[in-house]
């Protein structure tokens, strides 16, 4: 591939609802520029966007694919993005690394869930954005209900460039309102516009008119001395508009018939701006906050967005130029990571081809094999001028499950597998729950859990169990309990005594407390640190229920020990047995983690989602409107939200969004303690 400065250089993120029609748009783009010589298929699992074995199996693209399109002496490096909810980190590492968006709409179906978050994500961004109804020749196809559809997220006016010729069964091809012609399915030339499409086509064109004379004074006063503009003049000022953010041009195409492609590609070039003309970005050096604006001549400063590991490929590192040029066999300083890195194959990447380059300019997206140290949110610089870019915020997770290794041999694998998916996906993680000794897995839905579970196995051959997660109550006191314990063995020779006479009291200002009120050398001094330690072994372990203990106050008030068969480990166990006891006097009760939650859901949901929180004891806080859609804040316990994700989706008919992070801890209603605490000692008998 030949080499592209920046201002032949475009970024733009393609994203929509899943089942839109990107990978197949993106296979015609790559027809119509013949670089590929006939267009896959999504059912045949040869497209070049969706290229990893588990995307071919499920028939859904799962992560970004980069496709560099050549066009008329321009590169235009299109993202291809997941539409699944449950993937929408990777279409937050892609809009963040774009310039624009095409935000794809199926035109039947209109916006769905997935477009409304892509839609609010490219807000968060500030980017100039196209809308495509895709699929024009689908039965039931209606171009101004998903263009009504996408008009009701935004208070951005949007211009249709386009109408089409018919949709549905009956779809011809579309009417290019900037030349008032008609381009007829099958890829032939202009025609006049059909009779009964001149009277529509023309009320359109008038407002595309209007909308490009916003672009700058010059047109607006030429608008308004003759009524008219050209092509050239209507695609001028469109750029201004679309830019600044203040319309949204609409097109409509179908992949299946090549109708609207090089119309497309055409927009892009002409409309979307050069990373030189995109917002420039801001980097943290050691003088405070610099801005970055592409030229080779700039500082360097490249941002890794993405990051994935094979063991077969090895480790590919994805980062966008924002600042300076790159070189092969050259080399970048990791500021995060105090690191070095060798940048010896610098590649694009289309699909899985890695497409060799010898330099790379301001602005471009480009990959580079076998980095060391280097990771997704890091930044590449110079060692004598160090920058770092920031990395957006992903959202946090949603559904979590346990994870165990299937095997022995799987258990030494199992961590180290789950760091490197993680390294690979921001809305992914784990960690050790201490409160119920279970790894857990956290992710965005079900899909992304089991995307990751299967691509340990595949990848990485790590065979990993799935289970339900158990909620991490904790337990405390909440009166005034003691007791007293007598450890006495004797089983020939020297023997084991100790007796330990101890008080619990609630703590609600810290975790733990040990105390002494012991006088008159009743327990040696010496022995006290033995107690405690027994005494924090049930800490951990639980005293109830097999949680943790918190917010107790543990005092010794009184023991006896003997001369010669006191020893420390005897004070352990009557410690850990006397706070056991004691425990179970002081009113016990456990406490559950419960969750500040926010759901998003169309106005004519919210009946249906209030019942559905009251039936988890949610405590609802306030209702609130939200570009039209519903908004409800409430607290919830977790063990109601663990397998919301889906419950939502059901209720919401795949409408619903909400997020969740920890609020407090509560306790838990009597009669389900009891449960809880019975099914304890119901696993106990069991083990003994």
């Amino acid at each position: 591939m030949q080499e592209y400065t920046t201002e032949y250089l475009r970024n733009i993120a393609m994203v929509s609802h899943s089942g839109a029609g990107k990978t197949m748009l993106s296979e015609a783009f790559l027809f119509f520029t013949k670089a590929i010589n006939r267009m896959g298929q999504v059912e045949d699992a040869n497209t070049v966007a969706d290229f990893e074995e588990e995307e071919q199996r499920r028939g859904l693209s799962l992560s970004t694919a980069l496709l560099p399109i050549e066009y008329q002496q321009h590169k235009l490096n299109l993202l291809d993005t997941p539409g699944a909810p449950d993937f929408v980190g990777e279409m937050i590492s892609a809009l963040s690394v774009s310039d624009a968006a095409l935000v794809v709409v199926d035109s039947v179906a209109g916006v769905q869930v997935g477009t409304e978050l892509a839609w609010q994500t490219c807000d968060r961004f500030d980017l100039p954005r196209f809308v495509l109804v895709n699929r024009m020749h689908r039965e039931s196809a209606d171009f101004e209900k998903a263009k009504n559809s996408v008009a009701q997220l935004t208070d951005k006016r949007l211009i249709p460039v386009q109408l089409p010729w018919g949709q549905g069964p009956n779809f011809q091809g579309l009417v290019d309102l900037l030349i008032m012609k008609a381009y007829p399915i099958g890829g032939g030339p202009a025609v006049e516009i059909p009779a009964e499409l001149v009277e529509a086509a023309q009320t359109a064109r008038q407002q595309l008119v209007e909308a490009a004379a916003e672009g700058s004074d010059e047109l607006l006063e030429k608008y308004l001395e003759s009524g008219e503009l050209s092509a050239e003049e209507i695609m001028l000022g469109l750029q201004g508009v679309v830019r600044r953010g203040l319309f949204v041009p609409v097109f409509a195409a179908d992949a299946s018939d090549q109708v609207g492609i090089s119309q497309l590609l055409q927009a892009f070039i002409t409309l979307i701006p050069s990373p030189a003309q995109a917002h420039p970005a801001k980097a943290a050096g050691p003088a405070g906050e610099e801005t970055l604006t592409a030229k080779d001549g700039g500082p360097l400063a490249a941002y890794i967005w993405k990051t994935t590991a094979d063991p077969y490929v090895g480790k590919i590192t994805y980062g966008r130029l924002y600042s300076g040029q790159l070189s092969s066999e050259s080399r970048a300083w990791n500021p995060k990571r105090e690191q070095e890195e060798r940048l010896t194959s610098l590649a694009v990447l289309r699909g899985k081809e890695q497409l060799p380059v010898k330099h790379i300019h301001a602005g471009d997206i480009f990959v580079v094999a076998k980095l060391g140290e280097t990771a997704t949110g890091d930044t590449l610089c110079d060692k004598s001028q160090p920058l770092e870019l920031a990395m957006p915020e992903f959202p946090k997770a949603l559904y979590q499950v346990a994870v165990s290794p299937k095997t022995q041999a799987d258990s030494a694998k199992m961590g180290p597998t789950l760091t490197r998916l993680a390294e690979e996906d921001m809305t992914l993680s784990w960690h050790n729950e201490p409160a119920t000794k279970q790894t857990i897995l956290q992710g965005m839905g079900d899909q992304h859990i089991d995307v990751a579970i299967r691509k340990a196995q595949d990848k990485f051959q790590v065979g990993i169990e799935v289970h339900e997660p158990k909620v991490p109550y904790l337990e405390t006191i909440q009166g005034q309990g003691q007791a007293v314990y007598r450890h006495k063995k004797q089983s020939g020779g020297s023997g084991q005594f100790a007796e330990v006479h101890l008080r619990l009291e609630p703590l609600p200002s810290d975790e733990f407390e040990f105390a002494s009120e012991v006088f008159g050398g009743a327990i040696s001094s010496n022995y006290f640190p033995a107690i405690e330690k027994g005494i924090r072994s049930v800490l951990a372990s639980g005293a109830v229920a097999g949680y943790p203990v918190k917010n107790v106050k543990a005092v010794v008030f009184d023991g006896k020990e003997h001369p010669v068969d006191s020893k420390p480990v005897a004070f352990e166990i009557a410690g850990r047995q006397a706070f056991k006891e004691a425990f179970r006097q002081a009113k016990p009760v456990l406490l559950e983690p419960v969750m500040q939650v926010r759901i998003s859901v169309p106005e004519d949901k919210m009946g249906d989602v209030i019942g559905d929180l009251n039936s988890r004891r949610a405590q609802v806080q306030g209702m609130e409107q939200d570009g039209g859609r519903a908004v409800v804040n409430a607290l919830v316990p977790l063990a109601e939200m663990l397998r919301y994700t889906s419950d939502l989706r059901s209720i919401s008919g795949g409408r619903g969004a909400f997020s969740m992070e920890p609020a407090q801890y509560e306790q838990v209603p009597a009669h389900l303690a009891d449960s809880i605490i019975a099914a304890h000692k119901d696993v106990g008998e069991e083990e003994d």
